[in-house]
């Protein structure tokens, strides 16, 4: 395919300007979109610094919007805003969704005290607990205006006080629903690398439903191998009595035993001495005085500090709640009622001489049984669901187990008889081994369905070839379904897929839509805007 040169990109924030490359080249586009090239002149280093801070009240255009950016650059673009707003900066994906809120809205709980909980944030971690943490102290010192149960909204009036309100039963987290675990099947096949499951959730008994494109939380359970040699380091019993339930109980059920906490090792250093107390109170403060900080799990860190047992009680005090995982649904409740499913990837990797294991994927994969119950929760999605007319044409992108919510949407759309053209992108590393759902997609492509299926293997040749290679060599028709008003959506990786995938939207846009690079920013831009352009990304 011929490239069609792009005209010279217009330099509007200047280098100078307190962005890391990646978002002065993301701000030029998106600034030289809405700048005709006749009238946009360069911005000073000031105007550059201070953009940001102008617009929409205090929240600008949100520049902190990406989970992938260091948490010390997105707190630096905060600089000067509410506390509120730096808590949300804090955050390190908006609105996924797994705290129980978007992040504008936990953001604003906390901020009004209406939320105690720090840690809420799963993708964001300890750096962003650690964050919240501070800024939660220095709410004491700001002026009450900026802590009232009011904040501001864009045009600058007051908006509602933010309010708490108890969901109903299979709605939050924070009051979930039984549901019995069905059935788990293998997808991947033959030599795979990966291990990916099928996993099937009866939802009748608590009456529980869904859109397509909703996620789903579960309340994963701890291995009890590992339970058990925390209990070992401890020196405890298994049957010891904390809050009135044995210690194993409550290790396996109500404590995180992955990334150990800052609690922990402050409990470590009251009971220790020395160089090893220096060292507990460092890891406390978020130091890494040995340079394996990142990977001190719990019972890394029980075994770093060996000889320093806890009591019992105290340790289960210093640890933090065993979160809910979510995932994205792939069924539709419109074709099959009362169930529901799941793609799962079973995590499991090693570190020293240690095997660890994804709490959740792994419990799903292989640990909880047929007929057994366990607490979930329907997450309504964030912006992320079929077009409101059922003749729109979607183009849906989802590599690996992002294929997860499109099979839900293909299924809906058969289910409710939506006449609308659906293309479907799926890759993964090896055709014969990592084709999820290969009868199933043939099927629907047989019946016109599923009216183009386009595959990508990385590792089926000698050079590695993604989704998003696949779509700049069918980069003219694409174009076409999106000239024709077709909603685009990505679903899986964040850090890697999805911006890949952007960028060879851009592409697209620009060599067959007869734009500058520039205009195809800021025609995806508009996208995302108007909805057209929908995103589940982790």
């Amino acid at each position: 395919m011929n490239q069609i040169t792009p005209p010279p990109k217009l330099d509007i924030i200047p280098a100078s300007a307190p962005f890391s490359d990646a978002q002065r080249s993301w701000l030029n586009g998106f600034f030289a979109g809405l700048l005709s090239p006749d009238v946009a002149t360069p911005l000073s280093a000031e105007q550059g610094a201070a953009v940001m801070q102008a617009g929409d009240g205090d929240d600008g255009e949100a520049p902190w919007h990406d989970q992938t950016m260091p948490i010390a650059e997105r707190m630096k673009l905060a600089e000067g805003r509410p506390l509120r707003r730096k808590m949300m900066a804090a955050m390190a994906q908006q609105d996924c969704g797994q705290c129980g809120y978007n992040c504008h809205d936990y953001s604003e709980a906390i901020a009004s005290r209406s939320e105690a909980r720090l840690n809420l944030c799963v993708p964001g971690g300890k750096e962003t607990a650690r964050m919240l943490k501070s800024l939660y102290e220095e709410l004491d010192k700001a002026p009450a205006a900026k802590t009232t149960d009011k904040s501001t909204d864009k045009a600058g009036a007051p908006s509602p006080a933010v309010t708490v309100t108890i969901a109903e039963p299979g709605r939050s987290r924070d009051n979930p629903i039984q549901a019995t675990f069905l059935s788990r099947r293998l997808l991947n096949k033959g030599k795979s690398e990966k291990e990916t499951y099928h996993i099937e959730f009866d939802l009748s008994e608590g009456k529980l439903d869904y859109v397509v494109g909703d996620s789903f939380g579960v309340f994963p359970r701890n291995d009890v191998g590992l339970v058990d040699q925390i209990i070992a380091l401890l020196g405890a019993s298994h049957t010891t009595k904390v809050n009135g339930r044995t210690l194993r109980e409550v290790l396996i059920d109500d404590v995180s035993l992955s990334p150990a906490p800052d609690t922990l090792f402050e409990l470590i250093s009251f009971i220790t001495g020395g160089a090893q107390r220096e060292k507990a109170r460092a890891l406390a403060q978020g130091e890494d005085p040995d340079g394996d900080a990142a990977t001190l799990d719990v019972m890394a860190a029980l075994q770093k500090f060996s000889g320093t047992r806890p009591h019992p009680e105290a340790f289960v005090e210093a640890l933090e709640p065993l979160q809910p995982r979510l995932y994205s649904i792939s069924s539709s409740h419109n074709a099959t009622p009362g169930k529901l499913s799941l793609t799962v990837d079973s995590v499991r990797y090693v570190i020293g001489k240690r095997r660890r294991l994804g709490v959740a994927s792994t419990f799903l994969g292989e640990r909880i049984n047929e007929g057994e119950k366990l607490k979930v929760y329907v997450q309504k999605a964030h912006n992320f669901g079929l077009p409101q007319d059922p003749k729109t044409p979607i183009i849906m992108v989802g590599p690996g187990t992002g294929i997860a919510p499109f099979r839900a949407f293909l299924f809906d759309r058969k289910a409710t008889g939506a006449p609308g053209k659906n293309w479907l992108f799926f890759g993964h590393q090896r055709s014969d081994c990592d084709f999820f759902y290969q009868d199933e997609l043939n099927a629907m492509k047989t019946s016109g369905l599923l009216t183009r299926l386009s595959l990508a293997w990385s590792r089926d040749g000698e050079k590695k070839f993604y989704v998003q290679d696949r779509m700049r060599e069918v980069g003219r028709e694409l174009w076409t379904w999106l000239a024709e008003g077709a909603h685009l959506y990505i679903c899986g990786d964040a850090k890697r897929m999805a911006k890949d995938v952007e960028r060879a939207l851009v592409d697209i846009v620009a060599q067959f839509g007869a734009r500058s690079t520039d205009e195809a920013v800021s025609f995806v831009a508009e996208l995302k805007k108007t909805g057209r352009f929908q995103a589940d990304v982790y």
